[in-house]
């Protein structure tokens, strides 16, 4: 997720000191290590690493989760991605069932409860920030908080009409999780079944869509459509609602349904990769899950993805607008149930919702 330029300027500066002090013009001469990210802090941490590791020819191609996931599938067996570091554990849970992952790479730091709960039995990728997605992110200029719904089935209600929006779950990584968490919720899949927890969600998100829901591609257009009144409320990521309030939009909040879906910030190392690089992707991953690498994470996207509650013990948010985690009624979703059936259901979605 990344909302303004300033974002980007505001990471850059905050690194080129980090860059100045740590021999940054030490000249690489390892291997090439491709970083595949839609993170906003991502470029800060690529630039802090490479100051702080000379040797090391780490390179970044940024965009968002969709068309990164479209063109690791589109390389096949000719990959030329070393770590892919994107929101929700989904994707990798896919990538991990293909083979894809390299296995065992989780760091020994310690982890607190949520960043546990985020790592699989084989150690194939590694949770390093949580969000929620889902989070509903509203304008209290537009509606005050005792206007709002409570509850996922109140969004169906008439009085809502045509106030809320959400992303393109082909173009916005958080957003298939969201559609999943619903299912899963609604569903009740622990006690039933996979097909009748989409069933139950397609039911949902059709009764929704008549009921005036507005679709956008990220979080960027879905914030300008509530700052232009278009819509007043949104379900998106919990951190892009925090970005907008300390940044452009002082008047927005971010409220929570219950439940909303746990979003681990995940990354993984691609398994078909050298074992010089496979090597050089470890570090990596070490350095993300450093202190000195969740500082990067919490100062390189201050007005965004910074906006995140950490995962291990010690760290603390990095902005007070963010607020304890006990009070977020959360659920976590099994990836490797969800997972599979990403395409599927975001095809569903593309063709009923999107532009049904």
């Amino acid at each position: 997720m990344r909302l303004t330029a300033a974002t980007i300027i505001t990471a850059a500066a905050s690194l080129s000191l980090i860059s100045m002090g740590a021999g940054a013009s030490a000249k690489a001469s390892g291997p090439t290590l491709v970083v595949y990210s839609a993170q906003g802090y991502d470029s800060a941490t690529v630039k802090a690493f490479n100051a702080t590791h000379p040797g090391f020819n780490v390179t970044l191609n940024d965009n968002s989760t969709g068309p990164l996931l479209q063109q690791i599938q589109a390389e096949g067996n000719h990959p030329t991605w070393g770590v892919l570091w994107v929101d929700g554990a989904q994707a990798f849970a896919q990538l991990d069932r293909e083979g894809l992952l390299a296995k065992h790479i989780v760091p020994k730091v310690s982890f607190n409860t949520v960043g546990r709960a985020n790592i699989p039995a084989d150690g194939s990728y590694v949770p390093t920030g949580l969000t929620a997605t889902g989070a509903l992110v509203y304008d209290s200029s537009q509606i005050k908080p005792a206007q709002l719904p409570k509850t996922w089935a109140d969004l169906l209600k008439a009085q809502y009409k045509g106030m809320l929006g959400m992303n393109d779950p082909t173009q916005s990584g958080p957003t298939y999780p969201l559609i999943a968490g619903v299912m899963n919720d609604l569903g009740h899949y622990k006690s039933g079944s996979t097909a009748s927890a989409i069933r139950a969600g397609e039911a949902y998100f059709t009764k929704l869509k008549a009921n005036g829901l507005v679709i956008n591609a990220t979080n960027g257009p879905t914030l300008s459509a509530i700052a232009a009144h278009t819509i007043k409320m949104a379900i998106i990521q919990s951190s892009a609602g925090y970005g907008a309030e300390v940044s452009t939009s002082p008047t927005f909040r971010v409220a929570y349904l219950n439940p909303v879906t746990a979003l681990p910030g995940v990354i993984g190392i691609d398994g078909k990769m050298p074992k010089v690089v496979q090597e050089e992707a470890q570090k990596f991953v070490n350095y993300v899950l450093s202190p000195r690498g969740q500082h990067v994470m919490q100062i390189g996207d201050p007005q965004g993805d910074s906006l995140f509650w950490p995962v291990l013990n010690g760290e603390k948010p990095a902005n007070k607008v963010i607020p304890p985690l006990s009070s977020v009624p959360m659920q976590t979703t099994n990836p490797y149930v969800w997972g599979p059936l990403e395409s599927t259901v975001n095809a569903w979605f593309s063709a009923n919702i999107n532009n049904g």
